[in-house]
């Protein structure tokens, strides 16, 4: 995808407009993607204080393992923590191929839980989710499946909205977005996000915005969602330029960049995008992650998790390789202090 010059407040203002999912109005129109083992309640905190994000998702939450733990009294999944008390919208995804499951998990977000939206995933490529557990991206090929599983959940959850999430198709030769649009559509579905490959892609490749955009006029009555590679704040601007889309996620590129959707905001608004923050505003940014995921998981087990986000944070920077390897080993807080001190000097 190429790069379009900055905008203008007009050109933006007349094409990008709020969206709406059931009465729930997302504005601006940008998405934080539900990222399995990355978007917990520290990393939407951090998003949060930098703002402009229109909707926020949790990690996506499995349906079967809720109810498991449910009747055997155990802790709620550890994915759902901090849901309850947090500012609103939210929304939760979840995944699973048996309808009453869903249902019944549904059901438990949108009426106790109080979550903004329930979004139902059918896009997940991890052979865990797709051949053992014949969920996520798997269901493309069972259209029927899909609809019967959006029209319990959507039963269930009313009045609060019910989402999905799809990829183009299983295939390069098998896409059928179209038809499963369709039948998001007509089994009562409030919204529809799509990331522009294939589920055997995995993240490979370009998405492809045309297909995408494509979906768009057949839907009669529900907002399209783009998602792929949208990795700056110009990008997503030429996305609603180009593309008729009513909204779009960003998924892998704010896991080191949370101020991403703040400069993607202030660009539909038709200013100026605020430049990255600086290395030293970076590395209190990173600090600050690491406190609220100790926090919540003690110092051993914070510092563990931090490993993988702190790699996000170093992408694109020099040496980001040396800080890889070395923040992959930490254990310790003053070890993780060091190392990030050390890639992220003061200016």
């Amino acid at each position: 995808m190429s790069v379009a010059a900055s905008p203008t407040s007009s050109d933006v203002q007349t094409v990008v407009k709020p969206l709406r999912i059931g009465s729930l109005v997302i504005d601006p129109p940008v998405l934080q993607a539900p990222m399995a083992g990355f978007t917990n309640f520290a990393f939407r905190q951090i998003v949060r204080e930098y703002g402009g994000a229109g909707l926020q998702a949790t990690e996506m939450v499995n349906a079967r393992g809720f109810v498991w733990m449910d009747q055997n009294e155990a802790e709620h999944p550890e994915r759902l923590w901090g849901v309850k008390d947090e500012a609103r919208p939210l929304a939760v995804q979840i995944w699973d191929n048996d309808p009453e499951m869903l249902a019944k998990v549904g059901d438990r977000l949108a009426h106790e839980y109080e979550v903004s939206i329930v979004d139902i995933n059918f896009g997940c490529p991890v052979r865990q989710v797709t051949e053992k557990a014949h969920s996520g991206s798997y269901l493309l090929r069972h259209p029927d499946r899909m609809g019967a599983i959006i029209e319990r959940v959507v039963e269930a959850c009313r009045p609060t909205p019910v989402t999905a999430k799809i990829r183009l198709g299983c295939t390069r030769d098998q896409i059928n977005a179209i038809d499963v649009a369709q039948v998001v559509e007509g089994t009562g579905a409030a919204a529809l996000t799509v990331h522009g490959r294939t589920a055997e892609d995995f993240f490979k490749g370009s998405a492809d915005w045309n297909r995408i955009a494509e979906i768009k006029s057949y839907l009669k009555r529900i907002p399209l969602i783009g998602n792929g590679d949208l990795d700056a704040a110009e990008k997503v601007v030429e996305v609603f330029r180009r593309y008729d889309v009513d909204g779009v996620m960003i998924g892998r590129a704010c896991l080191g960049r949370p101020w991403l959707f703040m400069q993607a905001a202030a660009a539909l608004r038709g200013e100026a995008i605020p430049p990255d923050p600086s290395i030293d505003e970076q590395r209190e940014c990173l600090l600050r992650h690491y406190d609220l995921v100790v926090d919540r998981f003690g110092l051993e087990k914070g510092t563990m998790l931090m490993r993988k986000y702190a790699c996000c944070y170093a992408q694109g920077k020099p040496s980001a390789r040396h800080f890889r390897r070395h923040v992959a080993n930490v254990g310790t807080p003053d070890e993780f202090h060091a190392i990030v001190h050390e890639h992220f000097p003061r200016g």
